[in-house]
């Protein structure tokens, strides 16, 4: 349609949400931006890669309960908040957010 603008690759990327599933049926929305925080999931949702991770913007977490899969999402939303902030302001502590019982599965 006349009128209309067209997304570059990138800017479509950026506003694309990718979905992670633990193996005990949960699955969480998470923005691509968030998950490519992850080295792993960067790699795994790679458009170069063909992996099919990437085709389908899904990303299957094995041997994790959900429970530790959302903390993971929980993390990567932190670090994305926070990669840009300036030095001298304080950052609050991710670790007070860790409950006692999954820090060892962290």
């Amino acid at each position: 349609m006349p009128g209309d603008v067209q997304m570059s690759d990138d800017a479509q990327a950026a506003d694309d949400w990718v979905l992670i599933t633990a193996p005990d049926g949960f699955s969480f929305m998470v923005k691509r931006k968030v998950a490519l925080i992850s080295g792993t999931l960067r790699n795994m949702l790679s458009t170069e890669s063909n992996f099919r991770e990437a085709i389908q913007s899904q990303c299957d977490i094995p041997d994790t309960r959900a429970a530790v899969v959302e903390k993971l999402c929980e993390y990567m939303a932190y670090k994305a908040q926070y990669e840009n902030t300036p030095p001298k302001e304080e950052i609050p502590d991710f670790t007070e957010r860790i409950p006692p019982e999954l820090a060892l599965e962290l």
